[in-house]
């Protein structure tokens, strides 16, 4: 029997008759080995006709067996948490992902999630006695994987830096990955495997699938195909209540996604105004024409800029809907006046602001539900002498790619409706402060041009249509 040197680890193997039979790291563990080849437990090992010890005596045993524990539960560690931070990750892509892209971006995290439980239990043999070949280049596989995916969250939270408490675990995780790598290299850990240049094409090979699918579900996909929706405002044809003298004019609304990527209606709004003007000879040239030029209306000679007066307004297919490719929504709205109104003309504007489906995902179920700002139990309250009234839908707002979640801050979407005496307004707008309460619907418009970032991450736009009608036609239409 030969005992032979210790290695670089402190480990020495046993062979007889030139085979190797196990292992050895110390003394003790010797005597175990040789138990179960049937040799006695308590034969003499310093009889040198039965036992050879080459390069080094029975008492040369550097093996520090705490150093070598403790580098297996850190190593086993570190490859369990990056696997359970991997699944938690691609879970929800994976099975509520819109997108085929996104979906397999979650699955194929999930399988590397599961390559990683793998390699945890291969550290077990690649610290230990190394029994399986190809233990150290799945621990090596393992550790790359864990590298790669925890240096690419670091990479994209440095972008904002942003708390999230998923920085708690990816962090300290990357600082492992480093240690991890230096110990992996430094063992060499591919020795051992067939073909090692087919082996690190490989690994190359899945690394880079990897990326490629993570940049073409949040990256490319989602601002290849453009949304194009169309909106309609038409007015019909109108009708005179003659016990009343009322005009009834009706409006009808419509919007239609024409486009192939899905959008949530986030915020909308229909106004529809009488439009009064102050009319002159025209002797004093083209009217109003500073105000003309800071407001960008049109220039008249005998006309100037027309007042506008509120007639009805409204919400028109509410936040929280959305529209599939090829879907449309209509609504018929009755426009009542009385035939002595006055106006020049009768104008309707709609306004719908869209977030691309295919970006983000609202709750809708908490996004459809309205908090009025002067009810003190609603979340949004707002003293009436301080604030204009208006209607909150919030809700949480997650991006289609979930490792963008994951090192972001939460993100709310709140649209605000309100009508003043003079007019109604909409706005939405994406904050990461679930409490954010604006005075007026005029700081949440400021609020919604400030965060343009988080409108482009999201997708967020807005279309519009107008329909106008001169008063004077209506007034024929009516009467003959």
């Amino acid at each position: 029997m030969t005992v032979e040197p210790p290695d670089s680890r402190g480990l020495r193997e046993i062979a007889i008759g030139g085979t190797t039979v196990g292992s050895a790291w110390s003394l003790r563990d010797l005597r175990k080995v040789l138990s179960r080849l049937g040799y006695p437990r308590d034969m003499d090992v310093e009889d040198r006709a039965t036992v050879h010890w080459r390069a080094a005596d029975s008492g040369t045993w550097p093996d520090r067996a705490w150093r070598r524990r403790a580098t297996t539960t850190l190593m086993m560690a570190g490859l369990l948490g990056s696997m359970t931070l991997l699944i938690v990750v691609g879970s929800p892509d994976a099975v509520g992902a819109l997108t085929f892209a996104g979906r397999l971006t979650g699955i194929l995290l999930i399988l590397l999630g599961g390559v990683e439980g793998v390699a945890a239990l291969a550290v077990l043999d690649h610290c230990g006695k190394r029994q399986v070949t190809f233990s150290g280049a799945v621990v090596l596989i393992g550790v790359l994987i864990a590298s790669a995916f925890n240096s690419l969250l670091l990479f994209l939270w440095l972008q904002e830096r942003e708390y999230t408490p998923y920085l708690l675990a990816y962090f300290p995780l990357w600082c492992w990955s480093l240690w991890a790598l230096w110990r992996v290299i430094r063992d060499k850990a591919w020795r051992g495997t067939p073909h090692p240049k087919r082996f690190a094409a490989g690994v190359a090979a899945t690394t880079l699938l990897a990326g490629v699918n993570f940049a073409y579900s949040a990256i490319y996909q989602p601002t290849s195909s453009p949304v194009l929706f169309k909106l309609k405002a038409e007015f019909g044809v109108p009708r005179i209540d003659p016990e009343l003298d009322i005009i009834h004019l009706p409006l009808t609304l419509q919007v239609e996604n024409t486009g192939k990527v899905p959008a949530y209606i986030i915020s909308d709004n229909y106004s529809v105004y009488g439009l009064r003007g102050d009319f002159s000879d025209g002797t004093e040239g083209l009217r109003e024409r500073r105000r003309v030029m800071e407001n960008g209306h049109d220039v008249a000679l005998f006309t100037g800029i027309p007042e506008k007066y509120t007639i009805s307004a409204g919400l028109f297919y509410g936040p929280g809907a959305w529209l599939e490719p090829g879907e449309e929504y209509s609504e018929k709205k009755l426009v009542q006046l009385p035939r002595s109104a006055g106006y020049d003309a009768i104008q309707a504007d709609l306004t719908v602001e869209l977030m691309r489906k295919d970006r983000g995902k609202v709750d809708v179920e908490e996004f459809i539900v309205p908090h009025s700002s002067w009810r003190k139990n609603e979340g949004v309250y707002c003293p009436p002498g301080r604030c204009e009234e208006y209607v909150a839908y919030r809700a949480g707002l997650r991006h289609n790619n979930n490792i963008i979640n994951v090192t972001r801050r939460p993100v709310y979407v709140t649209s605000l409706w309100g009508v003043t005496p003079v007019e109604s307004h909409c706005a939405a707008f994406i904050s990461s402060s679930p409490n954010f309460v604006p005075a007026t619907l005029r700081d949440a418009i400021r609020a919604q041009n400030e965060n343009k970032r988080e409108r482009e991450r999201y997708g967020v736009g807005a279309v519009d249509a107008q329909a106008i009608v001169s008063f004077a036609e209506v007034l024929t239409s009516v009467t003959s």
